[in-house]
C-alpha cells in the first residue's frame, strides 16, 4: 500500500530518491531487510533509524541482560520503528509501548510493523515521550530505551561528541527525566559520544555499561546501559552478518 499523505514515502526506485539521500539507496537493505516489501519513510527517518541488523542486536541484549521482573520496554523515541519492532520480534516483552512525538512519522512506525508482522505486539502513543512516560510512574518492571535526535549530522564534525550539546535533548535532560520512573535504562547515542561524560552518571559505586553496535566492521553508534543489567563489561558487536 502506497502512502497518501505528503512527507511519507515509499521510494522504489533510485530515480524517486532525493539528491541529498542517494546514499540510503544503496543501504535500504541494510537498513530494512524488508524494504522492498513497502516500507514507509520520512526523509528524516533516513538520518535517524537504527538500522535492522543493528536494532535486532540491542533487542537480544536487552532481553538478555535485563532481569526477569522487567516486563514492559518503552521505546520512547521510536521514529519510524525499527527498534520497537525489533523488541516486539524478540518475543521478551509482555509489553513494548512505542512513542512518537510527530504524526506522519508514526504513520511509518505503525505501518512498518504491519510489513514485520508484530503491528498488535506494540502499543503506540503519539505525543512527548517524557508527558507520556508519566503514566508508568509507580511502576518497577519497566526498561526504557531512547534513540533521541542527535541534533543532525553534526556530531561527525569532533573526534569526541559533546553530549551535553545535544538536540533537542542533551544527556542530561535525558537521564533525569527518565530516571524519575526506571533506573533501567538504554540510550543509543553517537559513536563518538564522550565516556566521561556519561560515566558521571553512573550510579556511586556502579558502572555504566558501554557497548559499540558495528557494521561491516564500522561502529554505527553506542548503547549505555544504566542500571542492573547483567551484561559482560562493554563490547563491541558487529551486526553485519545479522
Amino acid at each position: 500500500m502506497a502512502p497518501d499523505e505528503e512527507g511519507i514515502d515509499q521510494w522504489l526506485d533510485v530515480n524517486q530518491f532525493p539528491e541529498h539521500l542517494k546514499k540510503y539507496w544503496f543501504q535500504r537493505f541494510k537498513i530494512w531487510q524488508k524494504y522492498n516489501e513497502g516500507v514507509w519513510m520520512t526523509e528524516d527517518a533516513w538520518f535517524g533509524v537504527t538500522p535492522e541488523p543493528i536494532a535486532n542486536k540491542i533487542a537480544v541484549h536487552i532481553a538478555e541482560a535485563a532481569s526477569k521482573e522487567k516486563t514492559i520496554i518503552i521505546d520512547a523515541f521510536a521514529g519510524v520503528g525499527g527498534n520497537a519492532i525489533a523488541f516486539a520480534r524478540s518475543g521478551r516483552w509482555e509489553q513494548v509501548f512505542a512513542i512518537e512525538k510527530d504524526p506522519k512519522t508514526m504513520k511509518c512506525a505503525k505501518h512498518n510493523a504491519e510489513i514485520y508482522g508484530v503491528s498488535k505486539k506494540i502499543v503506540f502513543h503519539t505525543g512527548d515521550c517524557f508527558d507520556i512516560i508519566k503514566r508508568f510512574i509507580g511502576k518497577n518492571n519497566v526498561v526504557i530505551f531512547g534513540s533521541p535526535p542527535w541534533g543532525g549530522t553534526e556530531y561527525n564534525a569532533d573526534n569526541v561528541f559533546d553530549v551535553s550539546v545535544m538536540q533537542p535533548y542533551n544527556l542530561d535532560t535525558l537521564y533525569k527525566k527518565f530516571s524519575k520512573l526506571t533506573k533501567h535504562i538504554v540510550l543509543y547515542l553517537p559513536r563518538n559520544s564522550d565516556l566521561n561524560q556519561i560515566a558521571r552518571y553512573a550510579p556511586e559505586g556502579k558502572k555504566a555499561e558501554v557497548a559499540h553496535y558495528c557494521m561491516l566492521g564500522a561502529s554505527k553508534a553506542l548503547c549505555v546501559y544504566f542500571g542492573d543489567f547483567d551484561f559482560e563489561g562493554g563490547e563491541e558487536v558487529d551486526a553485519s552478518a545479522s
